[in-house]
């Protein structure tokens, strides 16, 4: 992983059987990949509120079904919105590393 990324802990089984499903915060997840990036002109759209711009944390999110989708965050913030058309489908879920590498080297613009 490059400068400013990590990968968050799982909490493991909430009730602690065989097989259910892991959490970060409230969200079941299987993995997670962050960077902090800045985003570039006219910034990124979500769904939830428009376009957000400036300082950014990016997540993308795999869970066990093998679904993708790329959250973002005003760094250091609470709440997390889902960048417009940012869900997928992966096969492998190997492939989390490189769809978040090219994620970020899109919407990483700090130069503009």
């Amino acid at each position: 992983m490059g400068h400013r990324e990590a990968v968050l802990a799982v909490d493991g089984d909430r009730d602690g059987k065989e097989g259910s499903r892991r959490y970060v915060g409230d969200m079941p997840v299987a993995e997670q990949r962050t960077t902090d990036v800045t985003a570039g002109p006219g910034g990124v759209m979500t769904d939830e509120v428009g376009v957000v711009t400036g300082e950014l944390t990016l997540r993308t999110e795999l869970d066990d079904g093998g679904n993708v989708v790329l959250r973002v965050q005003y760094k250091d913030a609470a709440e997390w919105y889902t960048a417009t058309g940012a869900k997928t489908r992966l096969t492998d879920p190997a492939d989390l590393d490189a769809v978040h590498s090219i994620a970020v080297a899109l919407l990483n613009r700090p130069e503009g």
